[in-house]
């Protein structure tokens, strides 16, 4: 019956290589399910957070601005825009990030203590999101004067930008936008890569770009 030993063993042979390609597709096709229930999230938080500065800037008063621009240092300026953004956020002060927290670009390097994106004081949202705020001092209003950081699914890896960190910049006149608005789609793809920061990403996902590209 050597027909039938064959048939066996040519059996088990095709057996082996479907496993084979299905243990090898599965991881890729985990992360891809990740990475767009990242994308999918980041534009809730975004819309969220566009729809909370709007309100915000409905209701603002001349003590506030006032407050702002009597502000002695970036860390105070930094404290009245986290007490404007706190109810919104559901953010909680009393509850800071670990400094075990080690934030990294989408190309693998860390970010480093005085790198711009890089932020002193973290916090937790009731949901665990980790949310960071920093101010950017400018004479110049076509720059941000704050900018804001996003992890996701907080302290849980990766930790990445244009993983599951993201970002918006904010203006002394109340805009915002996600950090890559104004690039060209040639360097967002190439910023939103493993061999980028992913700080574009932020933009570059608004507006359909594909993180498998």
């Amino acid at each position: 019956m050597i027909w039938h030993k064959n048939w066996k063993l040519e059996y088990s042979v095709a057996l082996l290589i479907v496993l084979g390609l299905i243990l090898y597709f599965l991881p890729l096709s985990f992360e891809n399910t990740r990475q767009a229930n990242f994308i999918s999230k980041w534009n809730e938080i975004y819309n969220k957070a566009d729809y909370m500065f709007q309100v915000i800037n409905a209701h603002i008063t001349d003590k506030t601005s006032e407050n702002f621009e009597n502000a002695s240092d970036p860390q105070e300026r930094e404290k009245l825009l986290l007490e404007l953004v706190k109810p919104y956020l559901r953010i909680n002060t009393e509850k800071t990030v670990s400094k075990h927290y080690k934030p990294k670009y989408m190309n693998g390097a860390r970010v480093y203590k005085g790198q711009i994106y890089y932020f002193d004081d973290l916090f937790f949202t009731e949901h665990n999101m980790i949310v960071g705020i920093k101010d950017l001092p400018s004479y110049e209003t076509k720059k941000p004067a704050f900018i804001m950081m996003f992890d996701i699914n907080g302290i849980i890896p990766p930790n990445t930008w244009g993983k599951d960190i993201f970002g918006i910049n904010i203006f002394d006149n109340g805009r915002r936008e996600p950090f890559g608005q104004g690039l060209s789609m040639g360097e967002l793809k190439q910023d939103c890569s493993k061999s980028g920061t992913g700080i574009s990403c932020s933009y570059y996902y608004k507006i359909g770009g594909g993180f498998t590209e």
